[in-house]
C-alpha cells in the first residue's frame, strides 16, 4: 500500500465528509477547511516518513552492500523500529493517526463516536482510494510480464513503467 501525494485532498475530503455526514465529528462552525486541512497534514507527514525510510533503507543496502531485493525487509524493520506502520499495517496507523489528530485539534467540537467506529469509517475510506498501487502493481507486472522478476532488468523496467501510468493517472510525488 502506497499513498500518492495525489491522493492526499480526495482522501482528505471523502473522510471528512463520512465523518460529518455520519455525525461521527462536529467540526468548529466554520472551521471545515481547517479539519480538512488536519487530516491532510497527517497523510502528507506520512508520506513524508515514508520516503525517509525508504531512502534510509536505501543507504543501507548501498552502504552494506546488500542486495536490492531486500530492501522490503529492511525498510519493515527501519518502521518497525520507529513504530511507523507500513504495508499491510498502513491503514490501521494512518487510522490511529487521524483519530489522534481529530482529538486534539482546536477545530473539532466534539467527536460522538467511539474510536472503532471512526477506524472502521477511515478504513474504508483509506482501502478504497490506496487500492489504486494494488491496481497499478498488477498493470506493470502485467506489461513487463516477460522479463525475470528480481532482475536488473526488471527493477529498472518496473520503475520506469510505474513512473509512465502514474504520470498518466495524475499520481506522480
Amino acid at each position: 500500500m502506497r499513498l500518492y501525494a495525489g491522493k492526499v485532498t480526495p482522501i482528505a475530503q471523502d473522510m471528512l465528509e463520512i465523518l460529518t455526514s455520519i455525525n461521527a465529528i462536529e467540526p468548529e462552525p466554520g472551521q471545515e477547511g481547517e479539519v480538512l486541512l488536519d487530516i491532510e497534514s497527517v497523510l502528507k507527514e506520512y508520506i513524508r516518513t515514508e520516503r525517509e525510510i525508504v531512502n534510509q533503507a536505501r543507504e543501507t543496502i548501498s552502504r552494506d552492500g546488500l542486495e536490492f531485493r531486500q530492501l522490503s525487509k529492511i525498510k519493515s524493520k527501519l518502521a518497525d523500529d520507529r513504530g511507523f506502520g507500513i504495508g499491510d499495517k498502513a491503514i490501521d496507523y494512518l487510522a490511529r493517526q487521524i483519530i489522534e489528530c481529530l482529538f486534539h485539534s482546536r477545530h473539532v467540537v466534539e467527536i460522538y463516536e467511539e474510536d472503532h467506529t471512526l477506524r472502521k469509517h477511515m478504513r474504508d475510506v483509506l482501502r478504497q482510494h490506496l487500492r489504486v498501487e494494488e491496481d497499478l502493481d498488477h498493470e506493470v507486472r502485467r506489461r513487463i510480464q516477460n522479463l525475470q522478476e528480481g532482475t536488473a532488468n526488471w527493477e529498472i523496467e518496473y520503475n520506469k513503467v510505474m513512473a509512465d501510468l502514474k504520470r498518466l493517472k495524475g499520481l506522480e510525488e
